[in-house]
């Protein structure tokens, strides 16, 4: 058996594809954080709840009413996002004058309350979502079999974070966004409607938080406190890239994913933890995180 570093190639292999699936969910979580903050200014603590709400929603669109996982995929994402305007239109909107603090509190207790609901309803124990047919089984990589499910979610995830950066940073309604966020006032005055642009990026972060909880139905049991092991670790991830830094965040991500892989196999005591001694490392020598502007 070849050997890398004294270690087995299919287990060092095996742990970066494991770290590059959990860089996948982290992107797309910090990427959602990441887009509300940058554009609204809110700490939205809520984001893990919304990330259960999407792999919630596809598993009741399977069970109730039969449509499957690629459906799934965009109406779930779509279901939720709805849900995500209407707590903007009716909730967070009040808070963009008040201190950042105010934000976090009440998305932290959107948070809980929107697990407890979801626990009384359907208890802690997790249920299973089928992988679909076409992505079972796995590939023959020479040093490695790949589950097929597996490889599509890395895939996809990187589409999507691109696709999402390409947006904001290279058309028109990114520049729109972005100026909104330095001078709401003055692109009002070119006749652009801010505060329904600023409802639109809220849900479409909340979109990316469904999108992720989609994808991490089939391979994580999907029950209410999924979103709460990642949370912790993805608001590290954003801080790490740079509050409000979308490229930061998408390459913070999966880097932070397969370092946290990497580290299970040559310091495993470390690999719960890895991630916030970067976090320390990075706040003491780059405040404003790797991928973050200068005042």
């Amino acid at each position: 058996m070849m050997m890398i570093l004294g270690v087995p190639a299919p287990l060092l292999f095996g742990q970066v594809l494991l770290g590059l699936i959990n860089g996948a969910f982290y992107a797309l979580l910090s990427l959602g954080l990441a887009v509300i903050f940058g554009m609204l200014n809110i700490i939205n603590f809520a984001h893990g709840a919304l990330f259960m709400m999407g792999a919630f929603c596809s598993w009741m669109l399977l069970n109730y009413v039969g449509i499957g996982y690629f459906p799934a995929l965009f109406l779930a994402p779509l279901i939720i996002g709805i849900f995500g305007l209407v707590l903007e239109k009716t909730i967070i909107s009040r808070l963009y004058k008040l201190d950042h603090l105010y934000g976090l509190l009440l998305t932290f207790g959107m948070a809980l309350v929107i697990e407890g609901l979801f626990r009384n309803a359907y208890g802690s124990s997790g249920m299973p979502y089928r992988i679909p047919d076409m992505l079972q089984g796995a590939t023959n990589l020479g040093f490695m079999y790949m589950p097929n499910y597996r490889g599509w979610v890395v895939l996809v995830a990187v589409i999507v974070c691109l696709a999402t950066w390409a947006i904001i940073e290279k058309t028109p309604l990114g520049a729109k966004l972005r100026a909104a966020t330095e001078n709401a006032p003055m692109v009002q005055a070119f006749g652009v409607n801010v505060p329904r642009l600023i409802t639109f990026t809220y849900a479409g972060g909340v979109a990316l938080a469904a999108f992720a909880g989609v994808l991490a139905a089939p391979i994580l049991s999907v029950n209410p406190n999924m979103g709460t092991s990642l949370i912790t670790t993805v608001f590290a991830v954003v801080v790490i890239g740079g509050m409000g830094s979308i490229m930061g965040s998408v390459v913070t991500g999966f880097g932070l994913g397969v370092i946290e892989g990497l580290t299970k196999v040559f310091w495993p005591e470390a690999s719960a933890t890895v991630v916030f001694l970067v976090m320390v490392i990075v706040l003491l020598t780059r405040p404003r995180g790797l991928f973050g502007k200068s005042a």
